[in-house]
C-alpha cells in the first residue's frame, strides 16, 4: 500500500465499523472509529464525554457558513467560544480528522471523514451498505435482540447519521456517486467487501494520474 488513506461511511448493522478494522489490519495501518473522539478532544480540550454524547447526532438549525468561518478562526476565537456544543464538536472533529490523515495511510470510519478530506488525492471514499434484512439478522444477534428491536434500532440510527453528514458536508448520505466505492456487505458478506476495498485501493495506486 502507497499513502492511501481510507474513510469508510456505513449503514448501521453493515458490518462497516468490522470490515475497515479488518482492511487495517490487512494493510497494517491503524483504523479510527470511536478513537477519533479521543484525538478530537486532546487536540482542543474539549471533555471527550462530550464528544461521545454528540457523536455523529444531527444538529440544531444554525447557518453552516458561520460555523465553517469560525473553523478557520481556530478554537481560541471569541466565535468558536459562544458556539453551541454541537458545532464545537464537529469542527474539533473535524481538524483531528485532518490532522490524522497527515500523519500517513489510515482508515477514519464515519463522522464525514470523506468531506473532511475532500481536498486530499490520496483519499478513498467507500460507503458500505446491506439490505434491510441482513443488517436485522446482524445486529439481532450481536447484541441479542428482537428482530423488530433491531430493525427499530437501524432505522434511528441510520436517520441520525443521514442528518449529521447531510447537514454538515456538500452530498448526500449513502448516495453512491459521492464515493469511490460503493460495496454491498450484504452480498459480498464482510470479508468479501474487505477484499473488494483491497482490490480498489491496489487497482487506484497501480493507475497513473489521468493527464488532464
Amino acid at each position: 500500500m502507497g499513502n492511501t488513506i481510507i474513510t469508510i461511511g456505513r449503514q448501521y448493522g453493515s458490518g462497516g465499523r468490522e470490515i475497515g478494522r479488518k482492511v487495517a489490519e490487512k494493510l497494517g495501518i491503524k483504523c479510527y472509529d470511536k478513537e477519533l473522539l479521543a484525538v478530537a478532544a486532546k487536540e482542543s480540550g474539549i471533555c471527550e464525554e462530550l464528544f461521545e454524547n454528540h457523536d455523529e447526532k444531527p444538529t440544531n438549525s444554525f447557518l453552516y457558513s458561520l460555523v465553517m468561518d469560525t473553523y478557520s478562526l481556530g478554537y481560541s476565537s471569541a466565535a468558536f467560544s459562544d458556539m453551541p456544543i454541537n458545532h464545537k464538536v464537529f469542527l474539533a472533529q473535524f481538524d483531528a480528522i485532518k490532522k490524522i490523515a497527515d500523519e500517513g495511510p489510515c482508515i477514519l470510519v464515519g463522522r464525514c471523514a470523506d468531506y473532511a478530506l475532500a481536498d486530499y488525492p490520496n483519499m478513498v471514499s467507500v460507503f458500505v451498505h446491506a439490505d434491510i434484512q441482513a443488517r436485522i439478522r446482524r445486529i439481532a444477534r450481536i447484541y441479542d435482540l428482537t428482530d423488530a428491536k433491531a430493525k427499530d434500532i437501524i432505522h434511528k440510527t441510520d436517520k441520525k447519521r443521514a442528518s449529521y453528514y447531510n447537514y454538515y458536508s456538500s452530498k448526500k448520505w449513502g448516495e453512491a456517486a459521492g464515493y469511490n466505492l460503493s460495496v454491498d456487505s450484504g452480498i459480498l458478506g464482510v470479508e468479501g467487501a474487505v477484499k473488494m476495498i483491497l482490490d480498489f485501493v491496489e487497482i487506484k495506486e497501480s493507475t497513473p494520474e489521468p493527464k488532464l
